[in-house]
């Protein structure tokens, strides 16, 4: 669900924060209602699966027809309220019955206060994640497989009606067997024609639709008409055969390197950079691209022009990480290179921030010769740069002036930065000789176009903006691009947003923030159900920081290559399904206080572990950073553990509210750590804020 609403907001990753806390909310709005229904019976949790059978294939058609539904102009946001309602449209109902689900299978497993201890809130919870853990694997699978969205949503319906079936064994049926039969007949079928359905649903966003496919990375679709090829990633333009996008970032940079370059491409395959630069007869060229699906699904529809350029003998192409290629010394085809171009997508997520920051520049320079020429392109402005556009533009342009000398910025609706550790052209007729001298005839970029553009005073005046900038320089450890995107995604439903100055750095914010909270929790300990709510919705709030800080260290280093997100992601819920099942036999019928204790120390020395994670590679390699999530949903599992046993004599009457409270963290977490925490304070100090927090819980217990 979260992937289809990606495509339906083009591709920008700021609303999967939003959709994942709508989608926890609704589950904790979920539990809470299954509560009110009173007894749980067998027959209620079948009708609740069927239900989620019908809703789950429904809410991805609903996705994919949202912006038609809500009149969106094509290739146009929706407005900010109409977005909200369109995501509380598609995931409240998946989401409230998931948490219906939950809460009635788990109030059946404690049942009432007779219950056995072993058959504990506790158990339950780990049970659930272990189902997370099968899920995403599943789900890794399924994508890696080449399965559709639309085929791995009617696949998990159909388990939905297996598992409807489950109540009804006992020798006892279930008036809703027909249903089910029927309904499960109905989703094989549509399974069976999935591909025919999914191109159908696409095709009405994309009007002369020729290809889509989902890959690891994104839902490539290509349309044709009238003789022009567009290619759209997530439903937003990338490329179409007709434009001069790409001269401005080839032919400038170009202009800049020895003739005859040794160059690097970082991806922009697709978008034609390969066959601009093949205009200056390069001697070699390595293309990196990280989506190998997307240039199988797109290369044959392409123009003659770029094919030939892609099949020259001195390209070599090579799908893997750009920062791996760059960083291990002999592990690109070109060692020394004259010219490297950053066709990477904008800096609007971990793993495209990663290609601009301080340590990737530097990355670039020692690949570089002496003259060599590194060149990046970002959303610019004509005439006028927003606060929130210019410091991000800074933060990345300072990062280039702390590791090249020579830097130049060049305004436009897109900006330009070009650096070298030689001093850089800026005499248009010079460039301009070099142009007529190398016999290279663009559409754009010519002598006129190379006069206005380094002549004009917008460049001066950008220089002298960007340097007067106080935003700090973009680094891996400290993503300050993030909180700029946030701010300009929001600009574009409310402009004045755009004028908003982001708080600065220094250490009163987090300290003032601990103060509070202990404060809180002191009130909080005067109620037992209270510190019981406020200790699993701190639980769920501290896992979802603490995971997303330690995925985001490890993506900074090794990007996330698809298995490697799936395997990250299944550590931390195996940690959930070992630290909650675990805690429940350590702590016994009766869980101790000095237990508990132990169990917040545990999870606050996880997260001080984590905060070494950004400081050296030792720390951050994949064997690290998994044992470090398995400790972080260990510690998680366990806390949730504690406060559903802590002093509870009813189980099944501390289902609802302890699940509901643990999403409502999660929640609250995804949000505040992922917009402000880690991109404001940088990993390390994320880290320990949560360390230091999460020692105040003692308070708690």
């Amino acid at each position: 669900m979260l992937r289809e609403l990606l495509v339906a907001s083009y591709g920008s990753e700021l609303i999967y924060l939003l959709s994942l806390a709508v989608l926890l909310a609704g589950s904790a709005l979920g539990a809470l209602a299954g509560r009110a229904l009173g007894t749980p019976r067998s027959a209620q949790l079948a009708g609740a699966f069927i239900a989620f059978a019908v809703a789950l294939p429904a809410a991805v058609g609903l996705s994919r027809a949202l912006r038609q539904l809500l009149g969106s102009t094509p290739g146009a946001f929706l407005p900010l309220p109409q977005q909200l309602a369109g995501l509380a449209l598609v995931l409240l109902p998946v989401g409230g019955l998931g948490g219906l689900l939950f809460e009635r299978a788990a109030a059946l497993h404690v049942g009432g206060p007779a219950t056995p201890r072993r058959r504990t809130l506790a158990s339950a919870y780990a049970i659930e994640s272990l189902g997370g853990v099968a899920g995403g694997a599943l789900a890794t699978l399924l994508l890696s497989l080449g399965v559709s969205n639309l085929a791995a949503a009617l696949l998990a319906a159909l388990v939905a009606q297996l598992a409807a079936s489950w109540p009804a064994r006992g020798g006892r049926r279930g008036g809703g067997t027909a249903v089910i039969v029927v309904l499960a007949a109905g989703l094989a079928v549509t399974l069976a024609y999935s591909g025919p359905l999914d191109r159908a649903l696409t095709a009405r966003n994309h009007p002369g639709l020729v290809a889509t496919r989902d890959t690891p990375y994104g839902r490539v679709s290509v349309t044709a008409r009238s003789g022009q090829i567009v290619v759209f990633v997530n439903d937003a333009l990338a490329w179409e055969s007709e434009g001069v996008a790409a001269e401005e970032l080839v032919h400038l940079a170009a202009l800049q390197a020895p003739a005859r370059p040794r160059a690097l491409l970082l991806g922009g395959a697709v978008e034609g950079l390969v066959a601009e630069l093949a205009l200056h007869r390069p001697r070699a060229v390595q293309l990196v691209e990280v989506d190998a699906a997307l240039l199988a699904a797109v290369m044959p529809r392409l123009p003659e022009r770029t094919r030939r350029a892609m099949a020259a003998p001195e390209l070599r192409t090579t799908v893997a990480d750009p920062r791996a290629v760059l960083a291990e010394p002999g592990a690109g085809d070109v060692d020394d290179v004259d010219l490297i171009l950053v066709g990477m997508p904008e800096p609007d997520s971990g793993q495209a921030n990663r290609v601009y920051t301080r340590e990737f520049f530097a990355d670039c320079d020692r690949r570089l010769s002496d003259a060599g020429v590194l060149a990046l392109r970002l959303r610019g402005g004509e005439n006028l740069l927003t606060p929130a556009a210019a410091r991000r533009t800074a933060s990345i342009h300072r990062a280039l002036r702390a590791v090249f000398p020579s830097v130049v910025a060049l305004p436009g609706t897109t900006t330009v930065l070009l650096a070298s550790r030689s001093p850089l052209a800026v005499d248009p007729a010079l460039l301009a000789e070099r142009l007529r001298e190398r016999g290279v005839a663009p559409r754009l970029v010519t002598p006129p176009y190379l006069r206005y553009l380094f002549t004009n005073d917008r460049r001066t005046d950008l220089e002298r903006e960007l340097a007067a900038s106080a935003a700090p320089e973009n680094r891996d450890a400290r993503p300050i691009c993030y909180p700029y995107t946030l701010v300009l995604w929001l600009a574009r439903f409310a402009p004045g947003l755009s004028w908003v100055e982001l708080p600065g750095e220094g250490a009163l914010a987090p300290l003032a923030s601990l103060l509070l909270l202990g404060v809180g929790l002191a009130f909080a300990r005067r109620r037992e159900r209270a510190r019981r709510t406020l200790l699993a919705a701190a639980a769920g709030l501290v896992g979802m920081v603490l995971e997303g800080a330690l995925i985001l260290g490890y993506q900074v280093r090794h990007g996330v290559l698809f298995q490697d997100l799936g395997l990250l992601l299944t550590a931390f819920m195996a940690g959930l399904a070992a630290g909650s099942a675990l805690a429940r036999r350590w702590l016994g019928e009766r869980a101790r206080r000095r237990r508990g204790a132990a169990l917040v120390l545990s999870l606050a020395a996880v997260c001080l572990l984590a905060s070494f994670l950004p400081a050296g590679s030792p720390t951050g390699g994949l064997a690290s950073t998994l044992l470090l999530l398995v400790g972080a949903g260990a510690g998680t599992g366990a806390l949730f553990a504690y406060a559903s046993l802590s002093r509870v004599a009813d189980q099944a009457g501390v289902v609802a509210p302890l699940y509901a409270a643990d999403l409502a963290g999660g929640a609250l977490g995804a949000l505040v750590g992922t917009l402000f925490l880690l991109p404001l304070l940088g990993l390390s100090a994320t880290a320990l804020l949560l360390a230091a927090g999460t020692v105040l819980l003692l308070l708690l217990l």
